[in-house]
């Protein structure tokens, strides 16, 4: 599965990327001022929420064919939406910044929309602020349960802790970044997989896809060792229309 999505990403290539996708922000450049982000960027966290709450009661009201959701944090947030999938429409649920269980409180947000598949990405801004493990994967834990409950009839994926890039990270919280081994994420993802089969949701392993061989994430694939490029998206978006086939037809 690994060398097919990474065979397709390059023969993609970057071309696409490049004529359809505005070039990174640089580190030091304001998040206010990224186009992709607007004005939402500058609201409070309860603002924030709030606007997701209208949104989902939107999707919910007037629900569009082939639904998918995005729940997490400022990666699932960047998702380019010339990037998603277009075979089917996507409503995003993430928060910049956004913690396990603040997403676990969160949920019941969009309870009344009808989605084909939701995507949770969620765990790294815990790490980052000292989170211990075990609370990452009961949170965890918790929204499968929920999820499983609220969405019978939805195909749950939860989505594998990326890595960040370790020493070569120029994110601005970097030292925070170097206190947390990515073999820690690695073994983190092990649980969380174990988790997800027990829970009976769809695990999806973007790890391997992100990491070289050190085990950090790739430096072509982020812009800051911690959030990713256009590129990084690519390769995401091909790993969400593979597993979201494999599943479809029962493989």
């Amino acid at each position: 599965m690994l060398a097919v999505i990474l065979l397709i990403w390059r023969q993609q290539g970057l071309t696409a990327i490049s004529s359809n996708v505005p070039p990174p922000v640089p580190v030091n450049q304001s998040p206010s001022a990224t186009p992709e982000l607007g004005p939402r960027h500058q609201l409070s966290y309860q603002q924030w929420v709030d606007i997701l709450k209208q949104e989902a009661q939107v999707a919910a009201q007037q629900p569009p064919p082939k639904l998918s959701i995005l729940a997490g944090d400022s990666l699932s947030l960047w998702f380019p939406g010339e990037l998603l999938p277009q075979d089917r429409n996507w409503l995003n649920q993430a928060i910049s910044g956004e913690t396990s269980n603040g997403l676990l409180k969160r949920l019941n947000l969009f309870d009344k929309t009808q989605p084909e598949t939701i995507f949770v990405m969620i765990g790294i801004n815990d790490l980052i602020r000292g989170v211990n493990d075990q609370v990452i994967l009961d949170n965890q834990r918790q929204m499968m349960i929920y999820l499983r409950k609220t969405h019978p009839q939805t195909k749950i994926f939860i989505q594998s802790i990326l890595p960040h890039g370790g020493a070569a990270s120029t994110w601005e919280g970097r030292e925070k970044l170097l206190a947390i081994p990515n073999s820690r994420i690695q073994q983190l993802n092990q649980q969380l997989q174990s988790i997800a089969i027990k829970e009976k949701v769809e695990y999806l392993d973007l790890y391997p896809l992100f990491a070289d061989k050190q085990g950090n994430l790739r430096p072509e694939l982020t812009t800051d060792g911690l959030h990713l490029n256009p590129a990084g998206y690519l390769v995401w978006r091909t790993a969400l229309q593979i597993y979201q086939q494999k599943v479809g037809t029962g493989d």
